[in-house]
């Protein structure tokens, strides 16, 4: 199967090598969002790093997130392949980085390169698929990306824990190896490059300002309330110099000749209402399920592993609904009923999850996780389509970039806001019921161990679920207003058509109503 030539006139040979390797890519990036989480207990242990924990993980989404626009804008400027190429190639310097790291200083370190080529991963790789593949056929190929993530959500932990438990930890970085040497190899081999003329301009103070801002803004949602009250004068001036970056951000954009996420991409109401709408998804996709493992392990009495697995549900869910619903879209050209549905059932199952208490059954919570799924599967990736198809394809790049930009900072304060209130909810709930526990503040709640709670007495014992019950299962029924403030969006989202070929500079309205069709016969004579 090949494709047509592309908007640059360029012809990409196998399609179906090209996607493989794209996956490859992907699931590079995403695997690594996932797999130290399992491992992080050990990994803490050997390098004496308990109070830099939460950077192992922070460090990776903190870099890949401000990479993510900046790939994308270099993307439609330079050309995407050997942004590709280098990318990976980054990733995998910080693989062997974290692989042979001494101490965690190192392994902050490693994380922070890793993310360094990660964002450019998951953003060329969804915008190379728009260079290839008409907005029309483009939903079974983004779908099938979508599953992408809800598999690593699984298996990546499963992964994690299996290496932790057999050659080590170190492993979890070694494995990166022969994936990224492959994704590198399909990336030379299959992909071409657009010849691109000129000399770039870069936007390097958007560069500057836009990190600054993203720095401060995962910093405050990880430290306000926990490591910082919120009214210490460092809180206080850290938000007052996110706010000033971000302002700056804007005036430079605004002025500059090739901004990094440019200003006339908020003019159109589809970007906004799309963008918004995954950024208030991820918000409570992240925040719900990123405590899941830890509540199934204190309340159900499952390892690690099995807490992972237990996560299936949803995984398969998500994966079947993101590839049933590209394919919709490529057979009948009708998306915007899909994000509306999604959303709606997103709300259901999370009032579903705040059902839940500590006698409920595992089935019954896993159906739950399921229904979630279902839901996210038929929202992410048409979001995606939505901005992809609302702008010609010299900015899909930057357009695409900056849609995942802003959910990825949903994701970072879902994970961070609900983190921070489940654990200030816990320990009030253990200091008052079991005073013990909770003496010392968050120190005696963070003694508790699933290996521990479930070698106490039965009274104890049920004492202390209860309270991971009551201070987790709340949260979710919270975040149903933000998931039906996206379903509103959803209904305003105009269904343009979407092309059936790859032109440049068409947008998607001249698609039809007797403006300018394409077919498959106009491009041959082109």
């Amino acid at each position: 199967m090949t494709t047509s030539p592309n908007a640059a006139g360029t012809k990409h040979g196998n399609l179906a090598l090209v996607f493989v390797a794209l996956v490859l890519a992907m699931l590079l990036a995403s695997l690594n969002q996932t797999i130290l989480g399992t491992a992080l207990p050990t990994i803490v242990g050997e390098l004496n790093g308990a109070t830099l924990m939460l950077w192992v993980i922070t460090a990776f989404i903190l870099a890949s997130t401000v990479m993510m626009p900046i790939y994308g804008k270099l993307g439609d400027l330079m050309g995407r392949k050997w942004l590709l190429v280098g990318a990976i190639s980054i990733f995998l310097v910080g693989s062997v980085i974290g692989a042979l790291a001494p101490d965690m200083g190192w392994l902050i370190a490693a994380r922070v390169v890793q993310g360094l080529g990660g964002g450019g991963l998951m953003i060329l790789s969804q915008a190379i698929i728009a260079d290839v593949v008409p907005a029309r056929e483009r939903g079974k190929y983004m779908g099938a990306m979508g599953g992408v993530f809800a598999f690593s959500s699984v298996v990546g932990p499963l992964i994690g824990g299996w290496l932790t438990e057999g050659p080590g930890w170190r492993w979890a970085f070694w494995f990166n190896v022969p994936l990224g040497v492959l994704a590198l190899f399909g990336a030379i081999y299959f992909l071409k490059s657009p010849a691109r003329r000129g000399r770039p301009t870069l936007d390097v103070w958007g560069m500057i300002l836009m990190a600054l801002a993203t720095t401060g803004l995962v910093l405050i949602s990880s430290w306000g309330g926990s490591t910082l009250d919120w009214d210490d004068p460092r809180m206080l001036a850290l938000i007052a110099a996110t706010v000033l970056a971000a302002v700056g951000f804007v005036m430079v954009e605004r002025r500059t000749a090739e901004p990094i996420i440019p200003m006339e991409l908020f003019k159109d109401r589809n970007f906004n209402l799309a963008t918004i709408s995954g950024l208030l998804v991820s918000v409570a996709m992240f925040g719900a399920i990123g405590y899941m493992p830890t509540y199934l392990q204190m309340a159900t009495g499952a390892s690690a592993t099995e807490a992972g697995l237990l996560m299936i549900p949803m995984m398969a869910a998500l994966l079947g609904a993101s590839v049933t619903s590209g394919s919709l879209v490529s057979k009948t050209g009708r998306y915007k009923w899909m994000p509306i549905a999604g959303t709606v059932i997103v709300a259901g199952a999370l009032l579903l999850m705040g059902t839940v208490h500590a006698e409920t059954a595992v089935w019954h919570i896993c159906v739950n996780l399921g229904v979630l799924g279902l839901g996210l599967g038929l929202n992410m990736q048409i979001l995606v389509l939505i901005v992809q198809n609302s702008f010609p394809l010299r900015q899909v790049g930057t357009a695409t970039a900056a849609n995942n930009f802003f959910r990825q900072i949903g994701a970072t304060l879902g994970s961070a806001v609900v983190g921070s209130l489940f654990a200030h909810r816990l320990v009030e709930l253990l200091t008052e019921r079991l005073p013990a526990a909770g003496s010392g503040g968050a120190g005696g709640a963070n003694s508790l161990t699933p290996e521990l709670v479930h070698g106490l007495p039965d009274p104890v014992r049920s004492l202390v679920v209860e309270s991971y019950n009551g201070a987790l299962m709340p949260l979710f029924a919270y975040m149903v207003p933000l998931v039906l403030i996206a379903t509103v969006l959803c209904c305003f989202v105009k269904e343009k058509p979407l092309a059936t070929s790859l032109e440049p500079d068409l947008m998607p309205e001249s698609l039809s109503e007797g403006n300018v069709l394409i077919n498959s016969e106009d491009a041959g004579r082109r």
